[in-house]
């Protein structure tokens, strides 16, 4: 772990039209600002200029050696907020441009986070889960699958091995399930501890391919270029920063983990550094585009973790594990019947809608979106492999035709050669 101080700048410029509004702000802590001009008026310069006060955003410092983000947390647990993400910033298109040409932030904090921790945290997810932890270090991180014992999907899972656990990051809707059968299988001998945090933490996350320079103008740069799943920890006004290169939805990009005290400061510091607020709507939006599985969509008892194209997180040498020996015979015998396709739609259609080759029915609709501007209709949904493969043409619902493309997250999850 570094012991160089780092800082975030004690004061940022930068033009604007108008006061920033209620939208731009973290959800959690508008109704704390809206009465506060956290930005003063640079009279002196012609496009009157705003720039943040000393002291914001925030004085950066490392941790402490022995630190444990979770010390912290559990003391602010009292003091979240409860909030829902907001849907919109009345903005979805300009935030989905910026993943292209620009950076994005979004508040994922209605994400499960869990927290494993004891000493045979590692063995233990060894054997729960799709990925390799025993290869991992401190500060290593990767994503991992929770299947069933026939290899269905449940969720993914952004991974991070620190000091004293291991922070698995999952879907909103699977959090509770996965904690509950994670505790089912700890044995009476375990060393093992399962742990909720999602209401003890906030996460953000950066998306695009300017995430770095906001980094880098964070004092943060140390971070980029870094592997994926490589994380490091940092402590703001005594309460705990985890960066992590990748999110949730790629391997661009970084996530950020705090303690909720900190978040309010965080988040104006990344959009004082220009990054532009995404609401959920977008994010789900970007999340079709992506090809990004989710659970009760792409990843449901319906179909295995192969189907789902999740090579990535899966190790196909590190011995047993739930899911091993189904996962083991799909490999050996080329056992993949049906794979998770973009479809690019020439009009909406429903989800679970089937889809047709030639009148015969060789898959089903698992997600649509409109896409920019609600004209770009966009789909994702598995298609057998014997029927269609890229660029083929297809029929989805009554009549709607789709052609199938590859998708960004999915392009990352290389199978072996």
């Amino acid at each position: 772990m570094s012991c160089a101080t780092v800082f975030f700048p004690s004061t940022a410029s930068y033009t604007c039209r108008a006061a920033i509004p209620r939208r731009s702000l973290c959800p959690s802590s508008f109704h704390k600002l809206q009465n506060e001009a956290f930005l003063c008026r640079n009279d002196n310069s012609r496009n009157k200029k705003l720039s943040i006060p000393c002291g914001l955003p925030l004085d950066l410092s490392p941790p402490p050696i022995d630190y444990d983000p979770l010390d912290k947390t559990m003391a602010a647990e009292s003091k979240v907020a409860e909030h829902g993400i907001n849907k919109t910033f009345d903005n979805d298109d300009e935030a989905l441009d910026a993943v292209d040409n620009g950076v994005v932030v979004v508040d994922l904090s209605d994400y499960g986070r869990i927290r494993v921790s004891g000493e045979d945290r590692i063995q233990f997810l060894h054997n729960q889960s799709t990925a390799n932890f025993e290869c991992l270090c401190e500060g290593q991180g990767c994503d991992t699958v929770f299947v069933t014992p026939t290899a269905r999907t449940i969720d993914i899972s952004h991974a991070w091995v620190m000091k004293n656990a291991i922070s698995l990051v999952v879907s909103p809707i699977t959090c509770g399930s996965i904690t509950e059968m994670l505790r089912k299988y700890i044995f009476f001998a375990d060393k093992v501890e399962i742990q909720d945090i999602t209401k003890r933490t906030s996460m953000f996350v950066l998306v695009g391919p300017k995430s770095s320079k906001i980094l880098e103008d964070l004092n943060l740069g140390d971070l980029v270029g870094q592997p994926y799943g490589s994380h490091k920890h940092y402590s703001v006004s005594g309460m705990p920063l985890t960066v992590a290169v990748g999110n949730v939805i790629s391997q661009g990009g970084f996530t950020l983990l705090m303690s909720p005290e900190v978040a309010e400061s965080v988040w104006k510091a990344l959009l004082g550094q220009g990054a532009i607020p995404m609401g959920s709507n977008a994010w789900e939006t970007l999340r079709i585009l992506q090809g990004r599985p989710a659970p009760g969509k792409e990843l449901t008892d319906e179909f295995n973790v192969l189907e789902a194209g999740l090579w990535r997180a899966i190790s196909l040498n590190k011995g047993c594990y739930k899911g091993q020996e189904t996962i083991s015979r799909l490999v050996t015998y080329d056992g993949v019947k049906q794979r998770l396709w973009g479809i690019r739609l020439l009009s909406p259609v429903e989800p679970g809608s089937f889809i047709t080759v030639d009148g015969k029915k060789v898959g089903k609709l698992t997600s649509f979106t409109a896409g920019r501007k609600a004209s770009e209709p966009f789909g994702l949904g598995y298609v057998k492999r014997k029927a269609a493969s890229e660029g083929d043409t297809v029929i989805v619902g009554e009549n709607v035709v789709g052609t199938l493309v590859g998708v960004p997250f999915l392009r990352e999850q290389l199978p072996p050669s």
